[in-house]
């Protein structure tokens, strides 16, 4: 709606620049807001770059003439954010604080501050694309730029969430991103894109899980028992992972790879990295925490799942079984689906909701409670 005061969570980035402002084009009236989520106060990983990227913020906010002010989630995204983070690489399953960022922080309590505080939206820098349906909901689709597309991480969204969401570069493909910030003369137009943990930068993942979970030593072992090694701790690893296993393979043209982590004896379980090796290839699984961005399916169907980002939306059946429990058949069987990461479901290109996988392939009868 033309007009409408929309609180925009500028992350410094460019994306999130133009964002902001498109909508001052188009006449919104709008806030820029910096999220504090974390600034790495034990000091762990040297200089984290959040000083900089609210420099950078608060700059485009100045090119823009827009207010802009920092807001403090530290506390919340410590407790809903890293700390399932930590629990879930601990509990031996591999989570995903994207998606978790997205429910629990952007669209969560940042977007309840965005009420409170008079605003009508929350608008991000997200490769997705909304659109008002008939029946009064609105609807996430995939973004326009394929090899951008974040829809996967808005998969635990509820549909309040999704009414307040707004996603103004998601029409748009990355090169005409940089070209429109170019055209506004955004400083952030040549600053390249962040990698790493969603809320500390460039720090690497396992270098995270050194500093925050102690290491656990115990045996890498093959499918048949055989020793071959030692391993850090099982919290380095998931499934279907093939370098730095600290295995070299015995056999020319053949790779190990990851197929199972044994909690209770701390073992981390290697086979061959090929279709017949058990364990690797699932064609079921069942789900937990499912979510629906518009209506809950409540009987079976046919849709497509997207089993982690960057991997193609596969026709699958999805099988209601009550509450927030479902489960998903796969057509075909899919190599190394982990418990705890995320399972992303589609109509075409319309999201309809997502879930955790909880239990996979001969296990997936297996409760691991993870509501």
């Amino acid at each position: 709606m033309r007009g409408e005061r929309i609180l925009v969570a500028m992350s410094g980035g460019v994306d999130s620049s133009v964002a902001a402002a498109l909508l001052v084009e188009r006449g919104f009236d709008v806030v820029g807001a910096y999220m504090k989520n974390w600034i790495n106060e034990d000091n762990v990983f040297g200089d984290c770059p959040w000083h900089q990227d609210i420099e950078d913020a608060q700059a485009v906010a100045d090119r823009l003439g827009i207010e802009f002010r920092v807001v403090n989630l530290m506390r919340d995204y410590r407790e809903r954010v890293v700390e399932y983070l930590l629990a879930g690489y601990q509990s031996g399953i591999t989570p995903n604080p994207d998606v978790m960022c997205n429910r629990e922080i952007k669209f969560g309590v940042f977007l309840d501050y965005a009420l409170e505080e008079g605003f009508s939206a929350v608008a991000t820098g997200h490769y997705a694309q909304t659109a008002s349906q008939s029946d009064g909901t609105v609807a996430i689709y995939e973004g326009a730029d394929p090899n951008k597309d974040q829809s996967y991480f808005l998969a635990l969204m509820t549909q309040n969430q999704v009414a307040h969401a707004r996603f103004p570069i998601g029409g748009l493909h990355k090169p005409a991103v940089r070209a429109e910030a170019e055209r506004l003369e955004l400083p952030t137009a040549r600053k390249k894109d962040s990698q790493g943990i969603c809320f500390i930068g460039q720090v690497k993942m396992s270098d995270f899980l050194a500093a925050y979970v102690p290491d656990k030593p115990g045996r890498i072992v093959t499918l048949d028992g055989h020793e071959v090694g030692e391993h850090r701790g099982l919290h380095y690893f998931t499934i279907g992972q093939r370098k730095r296993i600290g295995v070299a393979s015995p056999e020319y043209k053949r790779a190990y790879v990851v197929v199972e982590k044994r909690i209770e004896s701390n073992e981390l379980v290697i086979g061959w990295d090929e279709p017949e090796t058990e364990g690797l290839y699932s064609a079921s699984a069942r789900l937990a925490s499912v979510s629906w961005t518009r209506h809950p399916l409540t009987a079976p169907r046919e849709l497509l799942a997207r089993p982690r980002y960057r991997a193609p939306a596969l026709p699958a059946r999805y099988l209601p079984e009550g509450g927030t429990h479902g489960r998903i058949e796969f057509h075909e069987p899919q190599r190394a689906l982990a418990i705890g990461q995320i399972c992303a479901l589609y109509a075409g290109n319309e999201l309809l909701g997502g879930a955790v996988f909880e239990s996979v392939g001969k296990g997936a009868d297996t409760n691991l409670n993870l509501e």
